[in-house]
Order: structure tokens, then sequence, then C-alpha cells
């Protein structure tokens, strides 16, 4: 999907490196880069913005004011070099928060994030053809293999383990070891196809071959349900469980 988004910052270097890393990402679209952040609110109410980059210390309007004034009409990601606010920010519904100076990768990390976000608000939108585009859609991952990227097809996926910050990926002819925690991975995979059901184990609903208490059947064994997942499993599960009324 393309992403319109506005940068806001007092420092127009900031700014600069900003513009630069949003030319590099093809789907974003940089609408405006504003040290003016009176300016920026009157562009969001006007232009339909997806997503915002914001500093927190700016004259007039501090970042964290300007988050309370959008309301949650816009997704926004925090770019400062001040930690101290990283709390309240996740305290406002920020998609993430970039510490200066930025790197590239970790850019393109918060971005990825916003990006999930926004599909799973148009799945709505998009019902009739969720299944097909689920199909088709696929990521890549690192190797152990420096500089190489490997294509996982996300309908081919069984399940994933968490090792560390490691995970590995299971799909219906490979293991694809990466570098990635599990809780980034579970942000990229799309629900309702995949579930948490575990704190190191991630299942495609689509693969599982059946559920014995507390163990989800899989092609390759067995994998724990978590107490605290078990609910969320369940009501993911509702519509495809068939029992008696009596």
């Amino acid at each position: 999907m393309s992403i319109r988004c506005l940068a806001v910052d007092d420092e127009q270097h900031a700014l600069d490196i900003i513009s630069r890393y949003v030319e590099k990402i093809p789907n974003l679209e940089l609408v405006a880069a504003t040290t003016d952040a009176i300016e920026a609110f009157q562009l969001v109410q006007k232009e339909p913005i997806d997503l915002v980059f914001l500093d927190v210390h700016m004259p007039e309007i501090t970042g964290i004011q300007f988050l309370k004034l959008l309301g949650g009409r816009t997704k926004v990601i925090l770019c400062t070099a001040y930690p101290e606010y990283a709390l309240e920010g996740y305290d406002l519904d920020i998609v993430d928060y970039l510490l200066k100076p930025m790197r590239f990768e970790r850019f393109l990390k918060a971005v990825q994030k916003a990006q999930t976000l926004l599909e799973a608000e148009e799945q709505p939108k998009t019902a009739s053809t969720s299944a097909t585009s689920f199909l088709d859609d696929y990521i890549f991952v690192k190797t152990e293999t420096k500089g190489k990227l490997l294509k996982v097809v996300l309908s081919e996926i069984r399940y994933v383990e968490g090792l560390g910050n490691y995970v590995s990926i299971f799909t219906d002819d490979k293991r694809i070891v990466t570098l990635l925690t599990i809780k980034e991975l579970e942000e990229r995979l799309p629900k309702p196809y995949f579930l948490r059901v575990h704190k190191s184990y991630i299942v495609a609903l689509g693969k599982i071959q059946g559920i014995d208490g507390n163990q989800i059947m899989v092609a390759e064994g067995h994998i724990p349900l978590g107490d605290t997942y078990r609910e969320a499993f369940f009501n993911g599960l509702q519509q495809k469980i068939v029992a008696s009324k009596k």
C-alpha cells in the first residue's frame, strides 16, 4: 500500500535525513517536510496523511502536545534525541520511537510496523480480496549468510519457533533461521492467519491438524498452547469450531 507521510522537526538537518530515507522506500510518499508544527497540524486536517514523523522538542507546540491534538487521526513515529519521552509517547499510541541520530535500518523497521497497522485497518474494506492477497503475499528475511535475503511465502509457513534473538520459520518444505525476535515477526505476520500461541511459538491457523488439551498438532508434531494465549487462540478459531448446542 502507498503511505502518505509528513515530517515535522524544527531542525532542517533532521528533515533532510528523513526525506532521504523516505526516498529509499518505494511505498512512502512524502507530502511535506516542515519546521512549523502549526502548519503541519493544519495540513493533517486538510490532507489525507497516513503517517507523521514527529520531533518532540519544537517551539510553539511540542511533539507531545501535537500528538494530543491529533487524537489518533493518523499514525505517528516520534523522532527525538530524548528517550525519556518514550513512555508518554506509547501511552498516546505512537507506532514507534526513533532516537537521533537515526539509522536507516531502524527507520525502515519503524515504517514496516506502521505499514502493518495501516494494512490491518484496511482489512475490513478489502474483505472480499483478503484471502487472495494473503495467498500471494510474502516477506524477505535475513539468513545466516551475510547480505543474503530469502523470500518466504506467507501461505507456506506452518509455524514459527522463537530462539532468543533468532526465529526458526518452518514452511511446507524447509526450515529458515533468521535474526529476528518472535515479537518482531509477530508484528509483521497478518492476523487472523497467524496467532501467537506460546511465548516461543506462532502458528498458521490453516496448518493446524488438531488440538489435544494444551497441545496443538502440526505436521512435525506438537506445539504447546500457553495459558496466556489460550483465550485469544480459541477466539481466533471460533468460526471454525463445529460443536453440538446440547
